[in-house]
């Protein structure tokens, strides 16, 4: 769901990119971004197209033919950074963990020690396992042997801490669509001063012209060197996203999401469910519930029930995970205690028409004694800091 304060700022007249009230957006869509970032960086900017399109730009403005690059994949969109890094003809070493799982911090440090390493690059959030990565661990490593460490924070950034600075992450990405509650279409991106060294110490000119994150920062400077006609609609809707995350403050937006993710999770399992994966609850995602579809369960039929009968769309799962697992997001505006009781509600009436038993309201019981239990109390028109009737006044 789009924060409905996104969406009026959407719906605003719209101004040349040059014009000197947009500018001034941008650059408070900048200084918003560093906040959400935690990073004290000047390079700290949206680029134009998705979170895809921002993974994209780090991965070709950094690397040349021939660079070493260090990738760690647990699931789909460590494929993709695999799949960025050949594309610019690098030398990619891929350390692989099972889906499900945390990648090994001692195999990564062994593959950064074969050889000299320009990039470490990893997945902060595995979307497609639930898997959250120990963003500092490999920060760490990546600073012992000299490499810049580039990190997918798509799914994490404005739902889970993203510290940049602390954390010795040198290029982040992310994107609007998930914990940002912003329409997709815009990647926030922020590299440090190391990063910068190595953009302008390329040998060679950066293969894409549009994700050139060099022109791409003179774009978004005092300089405002054109570069592409901006978003502009787009840029509104990321300055009122970025807005609402500060005017609620970082440490309560993760508590949110760790509440109601946590919510989610006890009431699955009172249904008699299971997670995939086997990690600990610190390494998983608190905005993504990966679910086991159980045997005997019609994996499409019970997503389409749900479409269908209560308007509730969860995902599907990817490649070899395909069919066997359902993936529910509480994210952004959509993490607040009326969609998780109306989701295990839904599933458990869906799972009954598909022969799964379980006692009536089990779900629904077991999420409401955790938020009891959590001490958090709901007003009619705010759950949690969130506004939920915006139109109401």
């Amino acid at each position: 769901m789009a924060d409905p304060r996104v969406l009026r700022a959407m719906a605003t007249p719209l101004l040349g990119q040059f014009d000197p009230e947009f500018t001034a957006i941008m650059d408070e869509v900048m200084a918003l971004s560093r906040l959400v970032f935690q990073t004290a960086s000047a390079r700290t900017f949206p680029v134009s197209g998705t979170g895809r399109a921002g993974l994209e730009a780090a991965m070709v403005s950094l690397l040349e033919p021939g660079d070493r690059v260090v990738i760690g994949e647990c699931g789909r969109f460590g494929l993709l950074l695999e799949d960025l890094a050949r594309r610019c003809d690098a030398d990619a070493v891929v350390v692989r963990a099972e889906w499900g799982q945390a990648l090994d911090p001692v195999a990564i440090e062994a593959a950064l020690a074969q050889a000299p390493t320009k990039v470490l690059a990893v997945v902060h959030g595995e979307t497609s396992t639930g898997v959250l990565q120990p963003l500092a661990d490999l920060g760490r490593l990546a600073r012992a042997y000299d490499a810049l460490l580039v990190a997918d924070v798509v799914v994490t950034l404005g739902g889970a801490e993203v510290a940049l600075d602390a954390w010795d992450v040198d290029v982040a990405v992310g994107g609007t669509q998930k914990c940002l509650s912003c329409p997709s279409g815009l990647a926030p991106v922020a590299y440090n001063a190391r990063a910068e060294d190595a953009l302008r110490r390329r040998r060679s000119t950066v293969r894409s012209n549009y994700l050139d994150l060099g022109q791409l920062a003179s774009y978004w400077s005092p300089a405002r060197v054109n570069h592409h006609t901006a978003p502009t609609t787009m840029v509104y809707g990321l300055r009122a996203a970025l807005s609402a995350v500060a005017e609620e403050g970082l440490p309560a937006r993760f508590a949110r999401h760790r509440l109601h993710g946590d919510a989610l999770r006890v009431g699955v399992a009172a249904l008699g469910l299971s997670l995939f994966g086997k990690e600990p609850p610190e390494r998983r995602l608190p905005m993504l519930t990966p679910v086991l579809v159980p045997d005997g369960v019609d994996d499409v039929r019970v997503r389409r029930a749900l479409l269908d009968d209560f308007g509730i769309e969860i995902g599907a799962a990817f490649g070899p995970l395909q069919g066997k697992v359902w993936r529910i997001g509480t994210m952004g505006y959509s993490a607040r205690r009326q969609n998780v009781l109306l989701l295990l509600s839904a599933l458990e009436q869906v799972l009954r028409h598909e022969g799964w038993a379980v006692h009536a309201g089990a779900g629904v019981d077991a999420a409401l004694d955790h938020y009891r239990s959590a001490g958090a109390a709901a007003s009619p028109e705010h759950d949690d800091g969130v506004e939920v009737r915006p139109n109401v006044r």
